[in-house]
């Protein structure tokens, strides 16, 4: 997609190319790369007047410091990327945003301001139909009511059965291999290493590449350690 669009010359496709790359790269949690293309897609719009993808960019670079570990100056850059798109009129992409700010502040141990965050994702998705990363919200708030307090390990569980459901229906693996894990490390922490074992397997067996991904490495150490 890259080499194509820079073979074009054509500005906007180039803007859209290094955006969707920085997108793709933060999932897959390699924040250096992610801010590097996220960099060049905002001075590229930048120069051509493209605030919508100015302000995409400015959040894919914040979203890519939290992941190298800034994540208050991520947060930062996230909440000003939102500002500045939905000053454009924008709405599209509003649950993802939302799913990756809940992120950031979970990463900068805000699990409150979080699940905030998650709630007007969720409420974004029934209003509007955008059901793309709908699992990974419901897995996010599993993860949030955990960091929040280990009492919440019931409602935790019941948010992360609600993704798989999700995730199974919409036949989304990637979504479905990060719930599971999240599922099987809390069983793992109540001593229900077969369950756990048994949830993770079948979903890590289905890939057959890219096992060199943060996600898919994370299912494999912890199926060893469920071994």
């Amino acid at each position: 997609m890259l080499t194509l669009a820079q073979e074009l010359a054509h500005p906007l496709s180039l803007v859209y190319a290094l955006s969707s790359a920085s997108a793709l790269h933060n999932r897959l949690r390699e924040g250096r790369t992610a801010q590097q293309l996220a960099e060049a897609a905002c001075a590229l719009a930048a120069e051509h007047g493209f605030t919508h993808w100015v302000a995409s960019a400015t959040s894919r670079r914040g979203e890519a410091l939290v992941i190298q570990g800034q994540s208050q100056e991520g947060i930062a850059l996230i909440q000003r990327g939102i500002t500045a798109k939905q000053a454009t009129g924008s709405e599209l992409g509003w649950s993802w945003q939302s799913a990756n700010l809940a992120k950031a502040y979970g990463t900068a141990g805000q699990a409150y301001k979080g699940l905030s965050a998650l709630a007007e994702g969720l409420a974004w998705i029934e209003k509007t139909g955008e059901r793309s990363c709908e699992a990974e919200l419901h897995r996010l708030k599993g993860e949030l009511l955990l960091q929040q307090s280990s009492d919440n390990q019931v409602e935790a569980v019941s948010c992360f059965h609600h993704a798989l459901a999700i995730a199974r229906d919409q036949q989304a693996k990637s979504f479905e291999l990060r719930i599971a894990t999240s599922l099987a490390r809390l069983w793992q922490s109540q001593e229900k290493r077969q369950e756990a074992h048994d949830l993770l397997a079948p979903v890590y067996h289905w890939f057959t590449e890219g096992f060199d991904t943060a996600d898919l490495k994370d299912a494999k150490a912890l199926l060893d350690a469920l071994a």
